[in-house]
């Protein structure tokens, strides 16, 4: 059964578990898969995969279930689960898009001499012969992620880099209402983006969208990212605590005295995470980047260093935590690269010997982790496996 009818005969099943008979009528996503991923998909297509390159305990056979994903699968059956194109390019003509793999479909595998393909069973998923009588309605795809879509999504508008121009001059909230200093959602407040004195403004002027509301995301005071190694600032984090609307325009003004005055944008807080504060800056709202991730090794040497490991007063990064690495777009990271993490090497005393050297052990590796989000100079990525806990300093390299 081709793969379009078997996503189709999915759907309908998971239609009617729903409460009824369906008629579902829903469009692919647009998942894209990568020249270099098809051309070695291609290659291994010819003749399937060494059986060197499969994982000990590869099952003949697996139903895919809801809640999996391509990077759970291709751990089952292949050694190195990022080189997940080798495992769709088992078999190409059935499986042309490993995104459109669908709860309900059995994966076997079948070995030949010293090569493995896998296939979809013939059998699997059943015909179902349905009548509209009832309702029709619109089922959301259920093809699997790469990875757990709630491990990344989340993270994606809420934090931004900027550099320490942009981060300087960006408008900040400057009053509130009632003099009041802390502000929540429903709140108007007032915001400037020019400063300096009423007469000689320097800055771009807040303006209001006449045909839809401009949404703004509110920030702390950015924190510096540091190079772990040479100690310069590679960009500034900021991290949003909440949403405003602008309602009104900056503009020029003049007081009750007739001399020029600023009269401040107003903005209406929509959300907000915590409490608002005088002082907190306002900068475009990045937008929510729904990116297929797509698991895979850098073509070229990668080396580099832990910045940090996101949140507030976390030390060690473990699993599906998100750390930050410094290296960026500008070193040739992209998004779904993935990186081995490196213990760091470890100074200690010899207490066998007398003459107690120093030792240094290595840095031994410690796990896998995947780019999700590059910026010009550091790069955001997901810890996908781990032995012990993750750390600021520690190196990464190919995997």
């Amino acid at each position: 059964m081709g793969t379009a009818l078997s996503r189709w005969v999915v759907g309908t099943l998971v239609g009617a578990q729903l409460g009824g008979m369906a008629c579902v009528a829903s469009a692919a996503p647009p998942y894209s898969v990568t020249p270099q991923q098809r051309g070695t998909a291609e290659q291994v297509a010819q003749a399937g995969v060494p059986l060197s390159e499969l994982a000990p305990n590869a099952p003949e056979r697996y139903t895919v279930r809801r809640g999996d994903t391509l990077w759970g699968i291709s751990a089952l059956y292949l050694q190195r689960p990022w080189r997940w194109p080798e495992l769709w390019g088992m078999n190409l003509q059935q499986i042309r898009n490993p995104h459109l793999i669908y709860p309900g479909q059995v994966l076997v595998l079948t070995r030949v001499g010293d090569r493995a393909v896998l296939q979809l069973a013939a059998d699997t998923p059943p015909t179902v012969k349905l009548s509209p009588r009832v309702r029709a309605e619109r089922l959301r795809d259920e093809g699997i992620p790469p990875l757990p879509p709630g491990a990344i999504e989340p993270f994606l508008a809420d934090v931004d880099i900027v550099d320490a121009d942009t981060h300087e001059r960006a408008p900040r909230i400057v009053a509130g209402p009632e003099a009041r200093v802390l502000l929540a959602r429903g709140d108007r407040a007032y915001a400037r983006g020019q400063y300096g004195p009423s007469d000689a403004l320097t800055g771009d002027a807040l303006e209001a969208q006449a045909d839809r509301p401009r949404v703004l995301s509110i920030y702390r005071n950015a924190v510096a990212l540091r190079d772990p190694e040479t100690g310069e600032v590679l960009g500034y984090e900021a991290h949003a605590v909440g949403r405003a609307e602008l309602v009104r325009s900056e503009r020029a003004g003049e007081g009750p005295d007739g001399q020029p005055a600023l009269v401040p944008a107003t903005v209406q807080i929509v959300q907000a995470r915590e409490e608002i504060r005088i002082g907190d800056r306002l900068l475009p709202q990045s937008g929510r980047e729904m990116r297929l991730y797509i698991p895979h090794a850098p073509a070229a040497p990668i080396r580099g260093q832990i910045v940090k490991v996101h949140g507030d007063a976390v030390r060690y990064a473990g699993q599906n935590q998100i750390i930050v690495l410094n290296r960026g777009r500008a070193d040739g990271l992209e998004a779904g690269h993935v990186l081995a993490v490196l213990k760091d090497r470890t100074r200690l005393t010899d207490k066998t010997d007398e003459a107690r050297p120093d030792l240094l052990l290595p840095g031994e590796r410690n796990g896998l982790m995947m780019v999700f989000r590059t910026f010009e100079r550091v790069s955001y990525a997901l810890i996908l496996q781990i032995t012990d806990g993750v750390k600021s300093g520690d190196r990464f390299v190919n995997p």
